[in-house]
């Protein structure tokens, strides 16, 4: 027998509306197409799945619904740490629910944060600096070109091909531009030339790992227990010259019924592996629970040496689109079992038989 599933996902039809709000202000919501599959996909495997608004309802639906577990999606609406707010209600319920739980998605939807987290475990990210003002002195380690995004969005919101800026003057007109746009810290990195890569895992790390990277390149690295997808690339060569070779906002909103990419990546498996072990090492100093994904730049002014960008412990399951679905489905993976996969690996955890 199945287990009572609530979908607590938040809906862009259902979003909030105000005045002087950005067109991308909830790009990273999810539709009714993803709700419904993954409601289906639930279903096929016995379960009876129940969609919620992701809301202060949940105090009254949950207890009248009496899931089981919750399939959590949430992307939250205010503040700084937003995707925890469902989670946090979930264990003050005592609810058990898929996915990062609170302090993880606190701190992986704060990019600066994450970038000191892997900093301190000698993981390599692009060296950066945090602005709060647009005429703060650029640190002198930092040279140009340099990358400019908000600090606590995803979906690529604020990432244009104009996010590459060469010079002092860019530098300032881009921080002035989103400090009044988004209304948070802006994050200036280190620009990395080259492909753009990204890896999905499904599960949880089953032994101990190391919270640093081994000093000696022969040590064990420990992956037990992830089943990592097949790396895939974005295929810059297939879109226009004005997106500057960068993952854009566009790209991944109103281009996304014709995204173009490579998956798996053509890749030396020696670089798929390494690639890997850095996502399994993100995976476990962040915290992140079930499922999670990883963005790579390769820097073709290094050898391809990969650069960890951000990691994503919410990753998007639009059927057909999403990254990590593209990834399952180079893996052989069909949606439906990618989808009791990860609810699989939540009951894992907390002792449940989904069945």
């Amino acid at each position: 027998m199945g287990l009572n599933v609530a979908v607590l996902a938040n809906l862009k039809k259902n979003a909030p509306r105000f005045g002087g709000m950005p067109a991308d202000q909830w790009d990273d919501l999810d539709s009714d197409v993803t709700i419904n599959s993954i409601v289906a996909a639930l279903e096929t495997c016995g379960h009876e799945a129940t969609f919620l608004e992701g809301n202060l309802s949940l105090v009254e639906t949950l207890p009248r619904l009496k899931p089981d577990i919750c399939f959590n999606i949430c992307e939250g609406h205010w503040g700084d740490s937003r995707e925890s707010h469902i989670p946090a209600l979930l264990e003050m319920l005592r609810i058990p629910y898929t996915g990062a739980r609170v302090l993880a998605l606190a701190l992986t939807l704060d990019k600066p944060m994450t970038k000191r987290v892997l900093h301190f475990h000698g993981l390599p990210t692009p060296a950066f600096q945090v602005f709060e003002r647009p005429n703060e002195p650029l640190d002198a380690d930092l040279c140009f070109p340099l990358f400019v995004k908000p600090s606590r969005e995803g979906t690529g919101m604020g990432v244009t091909a104009d996010s590459i800026v060469q010079n002092e003057r860019e530098l300032r007109e881009r921080l002035a531009g989103h400090l009044d746009r988004y209304d948070q810290p802006i994050l200036v990195e280190r620009y990395v030339r080259g492909r753009e890569v990204t890896v999905g895992a499904i599960g949880n790390l089953n032994e101990p790992v190391a919270w640093r990277v081994p000093a000696d390149e022969r040590a064990v690295r420990v992956l037990h227990g992830l089943r990592f997808l097949p790396p895939l690339e974005v295929d810059f060569n297939a879109y226009p010259a004005s997106e500057n070779g960068v993952y854009t906002n566009r790209m991944k909103t109103e281009w996304a019924h014709d995204f173009h990419c490579l998956c798996p990546a053509p890749l030396e498996p020696a670089l798929v592996e390494q690639l890997d072990w850095l996502m399994a090492a993100v995976f476990r100093v962040t915290g992140c629970l079930d499922v999670a994904r990883v963005d790579f730049r390769l820097d073709a002014d290094d050898g391809n040496k990969p650069y960890i960008l951000e990691v994503n412990p919410l990753p998007g399951l639009y059927p057909g689109l999403s990254d990590l679905v593209l990834e399952a489905e180079g893996d052989g993976m069909r949606y439906e079992e990618l989808i009791n996969g990860i609810l699989a690996a939540a009951c894992a955890r907390y002792g449940l038989n989904p069945g």
